[in-house]
């Protein structure tokens, strides 16, 4: 049977809910967790199941649960005869489960990266303190001159009129004045660091080294890369796309675009919670959308 071309998609930190886990534990894909807590030598699974809100929200937490709650979701939508991508891509953190998805990493190595992606920008963060707002209703062109007026620096292009940046206090009080004058809106976002910017750079050299530890194959399929929005297939591109992501702006506007180059006529997100879907709505309605949480979604 023929189908339609979809994309197969991951999200990132902020969709994470307490319990995420607990309507997957009959499903035979749970054991991802067990596999974790094995990996890792802590209980992984606990999080899925039973962490309270701020405790999940804590990125060291938060980036290894997300991921290994999406390495169940695409374990379980492959037993149950899920349709083939032709194209995979992840925001942000999402990208590591994409990567899985498409064979370039092994689940273990992944979630290795993940564990020290997550130390190293908690880390970053405490020496460069930073947080995140979300521009609303802006124009890219609008966003990025008050940010260059406030140091300030765009980290998501997430979808029209939604911008997120990053930055110091200070910097983000800096451009609230400068976007005043707009016709959108700039509100706080719940995170603890100024992702995606150069206040991450701590993170680079020592993240380097983790990436020089795991071992990259070429994609059965193409992920389309954060820091580019185009996609890549060979495995020697990987560590570089990895490292530079973490200082470099999601591009998800433009990874839609890329989905629409590429054919795709609807987009699958395996997710705790929806978020891409709504921004693949934002920048393209002609794409179909449909979320995956529970397994009666499946």
């Amino acid at each position: 049977m023929v189908t339609d071309p979809i994309a197969l998609v991951f999200p990132g930190q902020g969709s994470q809910r307490p319990g995420m886990a607990t309507s997957w534990q009959d499903h035979p894909a749970f054991a991802r967790w067990k596999e974790a807590d094995d990996l890792l030598g802590r209980d992984v699974t606990r999080l899925g199941l039973d962490a309270p809100s701020a405790e999940l929200r804590q990125p060291v937490n938060c980036q290894i649960a997300l991921f290994v709650h999406g390495a169940v979701i695409l374990d379980a939508w492959r037993a149950a005869g899920g349709e083939a991508p032709v194209v995979l891509a992840g925001h942000s953190l999402g990208e590591y489960n994409a990567l899985v998805a498409a064979g370039v990493l092994g689940f273990a190595d992944a979630l290795r990266l993940v564990d020290a992606r997550a130390h190293h920008t908690q880390d970053a963060a405490d020496a460069a303190p930073g947080t995140m707002v979300a521009c609303l209703g802006y124009e890219v062109e609008d966003v990025e001159a008050a940010c260059a007026a406030a140091d300030a620096h765009i980290a998501n292009d997430n979808a029209p009129g939604q911008i997120v940046v990053a930055g110091s206090d200070a910097a983000l009080e800096r451009l609230r004045e400068a976007l005043t004058a707009g016709k959108g809106r700039v509100m706080d976002l719940d995170v603890g660091a100024a992702y995606h910017s150069p206040h991450m750079e701590a993170a680079v050299a020592p993240f380097g080294e983790a990436l020089r530890a795991a071992a990259f194959a070429d994609a059965a399929l193409p992920v389309i890369a954060n820091v580019d929005a185009r996609p890549h297939r060979a495995a020697g591109e990987w560590p570089d796309l990895l490292r530079r992501q973490l200082t470099a702006p999601v591009r998800w506007r433009e990874t839609v675009g890329t989905f629409a180059e590429l054919g795709v006529t609807e987009v699958v997100e395996l997710c705790a919670t929806p978020v891409l879907c709504g921004l693949v709505k934002r920048t393209d309605r002609t794409i179909a959308r449909r979320a995956v949480a529970t397994p009666e979604e499946l």
